[in-house]
């Protein structure tokens, strides 16, 4: 009898392998099988519809199969629920709002909103991702990059002008998850401004019109938006065969890399060929280093930290966040307090799940920290 495998891959010898077990288990009483083609599923497996019983060479119950799931407690939704939850917006803008934001009033709201986390300039900094290293179209050129035959060579700038396919995502993440962690609170107006700003310092272009300083972004501009990297992406998802090209292009093993020992054949181990010479040294370790390896044991010299106003830092970093919320000295402070100034502390030397970043962002010392935390519980 051919022996299966658990996990069915797509090919022409996986059907008939399954027939064949179908054929050997089904005695001459059982009505004669059916045979259905399997179709192969996104993630390169198949799905087999359940036919006399069986699903492929498994049999199902049918008590269970013939079951409906039931749906307690459902109600159709009012026409303003679907409207508040109506609100994606997909590739090319479509659902976007009406509204406009000039580049100039972008700049405003970051430096107001954002740039403490992201950085003079979209640059980057204290944990928090670049929205911008230059102009987006040059810097589209480096995703084909690699550091294999040069390793000084320099690697690709994955950035949002550089790297995303899409403006559309990031319009719809300034407006729901922006400013952090005061999400939801910029109006349209202003979501278009920031978006326009980004644009801008990422020195893109509309239908050849430059985003300048003057520049008005809206809903019909939004539109003729073209990312450097729309098509930089593969197997293709847009449109109406985006299921099929995903499905088609994970077929091929060869598309992502892998090397079939058999490229014909179904296999569950040993699929893929060596392509790695592994070489190692019996009974000898590595000595030859250049400068020689210190073996020296002496504790590091303490640097004496240099003396920080936790004023001035709370300013530069933690206003944005917490001038709304657990401000300095505020009554807010009071339950977190009770659960004692050492869980105050390490919380916010660690941070937290709820979007506190470790140490505010800094590089500050834990005990320097702590002096701005004391400043923010106590307001003094």
């Amino acid at each position: 009898m051919l022996k299966l495998n658990t996990r069915f891959m797509a090919g022409a010898s996986v059907v008939a392998a399954v027939l064949l077990m179908a054929g050997c288990t089904q005695n001459s009483a059982e009505p004669k099988e059916t045979k259905v083609a399997a179709k192969a599923t996104i993630d390169g497996g198949v799905a087999y519809p359940v036919v006399n019983d069986k699903m492929g060479p498994y049999y199902v119950n049918p008590q269970v199969a013939a079951v409906a799931p039931k749906i307690n407690n459902g109600r159709i939704p009012t026409a303003n629920e679907l409207k508040a939850w109506d609100k994606d917006i997909q590739a090319g803008g479509k659902g976007l709002p009406e509204g406009s934001g000039s580049v100039e009033e972008g700049e405003e709201l970051y430096e107001a909103k954002c740039v403490m986390c992201h950085g003079d300039f979209g640059s980057g900094g204290g944990g928090y991702p670049a929205l911008s290293k230059g102009n987006a179209y040059e810097l589209q050129k480096t995703l084909t990059n690699n550091r294999w035959h040069d390793p000084e060579a320099d690697g690709p700038t994955r950035v949002f002008g550089s790297y995303w396919p899409q403006a559309s995502t990031l319009w719809w993440y300034i407006r729901d998850g922006m400013p952090h962690p005061k999400s939801k609170t910029l109006t349209d107006d202003e979501v278009y401004a920031l978006t326009a700003y980004i644009l801008n310092i990422n020195e893109m272009e509309i239908d050849g019109e430059e985003i300048d300083d003057e520049f008005v972004l809206d809903r019909e501009k939004f539109a003729r938006i073209k990312m450097p990297n729309v098509d930089g992406f593969e197997p293709k998802i847009d449109g109406p065969d985006g299921l099929e090209n995903v499905r088609n292009y994970y077929a091929n093993p060869k598309n992502f890399g892998a090397i079939k020992v058999k490229p014909s054949e179904r296999c569950m181990t040993g699929c893929q060929e060596e392509t790695v010479e592994v070489v190692r040294i019996q009974g000898a370790g590595i000595s030859d280093f250049m400068p020689p390896m210190s073996v020296v044991r002496d504790a590091p010299e303490e640097k004496k930290e240099e003396k920080i106003d936790p004023k001035e830092v709370y300013n530069n970093t933690c206003a944005m966040c917490h001038s709304g919320y657990l401000s300095p000295g505020s009554a807010e402070w009071k339950p977190f307090v009770a659960e004692g100034m050492e869980t105050v502390y390490k919380k916010a030397i660690e941070g937290t799940p709820n979007g506190m970043p470790a140490k505010g962002g800094t590089d500050l010392s834990d005990a320097n920290f702590k002096l701005v935390v004391d400043y923010v519980v106590n307001g003094k």
